[in-house]
């Protein structure tokens, strides 16, 4: 959240229009490779829901599972090749693409969920970085479910 509020000031404030719309072009490529991520990342919590296969034994559910997951990541590499091509052959996420499992779906995620209660935050503290930061650490101080739970009550109080 940090580096999307702290670039966007310097954008605003600093940035040439050649540099903001190389910026925008980023952006763009950004949210439409986390759209694909998210997506993948429901797929795969689909297929590994318990139950969803209540009449197979284990190891054949194990064997479903395996194959539907391999076909998820079939899709997404698909995919992913798909946009980097309308990218003009930007690599960017390429390292990310090659490592990608079901871990670093979860992560990408969780990130991605949070970061709009950290950006109404700072709203919320009149962009001032310190007020920010201070409220940031407020935060940290609470366990981890309340802390989520503030930043998802940011979230909504600022729509």
């Amino acid at each position: 959240a940090v580096e999307r509020l702290g670039g966007q000031r310097w954008l605003d404030s600093q940035a040439s229009e050649a540099v903001r719309k190389e910026y925008a072009a980023f952006n763009q490529r950004r949210q439409q490779f986390r759209a694909l991520a998210l997506a993948t990342r429901r797929e795969l919590e689909a297929i590994y829901e318990p139950n969803v296969l209540p009449a197979q034994g284990i190891r054949r559910q194990s064997a479903i599972k395996s194959m539907a997951k391999e076909e998820t990541m079939k899709n997404f590499r698909d995919n992913y090749a798909q946009l980097k091509a309308a990218w003009g052959g930007f690599a960017g996420y390429d390292p990310w693409v090659a490592r990608a499992n079901n871990a670093s779906f979860g992560a990408q995620a969780a990130y991605d969920e949070l970061v709009p209660g950290f950006e109404a935050l700072f709203v919320r503290e009149a962009g001032d970085w310190q007020r920010f930061y201070d409220a940031v650490r407020r935060l940290a101080a609470l366990p981890q479910d309340a802390r989520h739970q503030a930043l998802k009550t940011n979230q909504t109080e600022t729509k």
